[in-house]
């Protein structure tokens, strides 16, 4: 652990100021790159133009998460890694599983947003999501508790500042799309806000208590997976029909897996961030994944073109105003009088679960507690299974019948790429991926 500096909970410590610096600045990095990843995921999603059922796009990219949720934690930390987590916490499986429940059901929710009323105006509605984790931050896990007014002020005035800009957004959409389908659609988009508003209290009880998150996501699949299914089955009609829906798809689903693939990356991102800087913090700034939705939106899917003045006005304006409230709320960085509030909130979820509160301790500073970096045969058999499926797919795979601009597309996953170079290089520096 870093050099004590002040008193914590029951014995705690508080991490050295250097130290503190660090492992915020990590996680807003994390959270910055989880908007680029979790913005270009939403790409797929625009197959719901060429007629798929919303609940067959959902389901392929959870199967594409479902690989890769286990090939990551299989080739970074190892099967056996992922394992002493699950002994030190059992009780987070339950909420990992519930989770990914909650997860499943608001990414169906998207995808009938962006049918509604497109990509570029659906994201900013649904990233309400950001506005109930602070407050669940809040009244859950003391965030925020010990922070001077400036703070407050920066947290709450963001927030508001992003409810502006989505208000404004929800206005331009009724001018693009039949009344009846633009109300369907803001509907869709705010009820997924609100699932993944409140998916963020299992994330924090877990990181609070210690877990990595690439141990966490694990078992978050599972929840994602069997609640995706169970509403594939029940849109669809049974298994009959969801299979001849998923066989004439055959040619566009590996499309949809790799949206799934990029989707995870983003969201291991975004679970550093709110691990690092918390959700308060962590959470608005991943929620620029608006912006990136809106340049995949208008760039390369040109979404908006031909719209009146307005309307581009009132969609550019609120994303910037949206943007400018996440990013008062990342500048208020967390004080060490209020990490010593997460500290205690921390300690609190060790003595109720029975957690080892060394294991607690060491994970909040970034630092290893049991558990080996070790690949067996196994975590090669999860990868080569995984790869197999993939290549499987990509052979039937055909290009998609889309209009996009490549030139945009290149520029954007460049951008993309680049990042996340950056954040894995900085998350492993300082945390070894803990």
């Amino acid at each position: 652990m870093s050099a004590p500096t002040e008193s914590g909970p029951r014995g705690w410590s508080g991490l050295d100021a250097g130290r503190l610096r660090t492992l915020q600045s990590v996680g807003m990095l994390c959270g910055l790159t989880a908007g680029a990843w979790l913005g270009a995921a939403e790409a797929p999603t625009k197959l719901v133009t060429l007629g798929l059922s919303p609940v067959v796009i959902s389901l392929s990219m959870v199967i594409g998460v479902f690989l890769a949720r286990w090939t990551l934690p299989a080739l970074i930390q190892g099967t056996s890694y992922v394992a002493a987590d699950l002994r030190q916490a059992p009780h987070l499986i339950v909420w990992a599983i519930l989770a990914g429940c909650l997860w499943a059901v608001a990414n169906t929710l998207t995808i009938f947003a962006v049918r509604d009323v497109g990509l570029s105006i659906a994201f900013p509605l649904w990233n309400s999501n950001s506005i109930l984790g602070i407050f669940w931050g809040i009244v859950f896990f003391r965030e925020l508790r010990g922070a001077d007014r400036r703070r407050w002020i920066g947290v709450i005035g963001g927030a508001l500042l992003m409810f502006g800009g989505g208000t404004a957004l929800a206005a331009a959409s009724a001018a693009q799309v039949p009344a009846r389908d633009a109300m369907r659609g803001v509907a869709a988009a705010l009820a997924a806000g609100a699932l993944w508003g409140t998916m963020y209290i299992p994330y924090r009880k877990a990181y609070l208590t210690g877990m990595s998150p690439l141990s966490f996501i694990t078992f978050f699949t599972v929840g994602e997976l069997g609640m995706m299914v169970v509403l594939a089955l029940t849109y669809s009609g049974g298994t009959t029909e969801l299979w001849s829906q998923l066989s004439g798809a055959r040619h566009i689903l590996f499309w949809l897996l790799a949206g799934g693939f990029v989707w995870v990356i983003g969201d291991l991102f975004q679970q550093y961030a709110v691990k690092y800087a918390g959700i308060t913090r962590g959470i608005p700034l991943s929620n620029t994944n608006q912006l990136w939705g809106l340049l995949w939106g208008t760039l390369v899917f040109g979404e908006l073109r031909g719209a009146s003045q307005s309307v581009l006005t009132q969609v550019i304006g609120g994303s910037i105003v949206m943007a400018v409230g996440a990013g008062i709320i990342a500048l208020s960085s967390v004080s060490r009088d209020e990490h010593l509030r997460w500290e205690e909130a921390a300690a609190d979820e060790a003595r109720r679960y029975g957690v080892d509160q060394s294991y607690t301790r060491a994970r909040i500073a970034g630092e290893a507690a049991g558990g080996q970096r070790r690949r067996r045969w196994i975590d090669w058999a999860i990868v080569a299974v995984a790869t197999a499926i993939i290549v499987a797919f990509a052979v039937v795979a055909r290009p998609p019948e889309i209009s996009l601009s490549p030139g945009w597309t290149i520029v954007l996953i460049v951008a993309t790429l680049g990042m996340l170079v950056a954040a894995a290089g900085a998350l492993w520096r300082a945390t070894r991926f803990n």
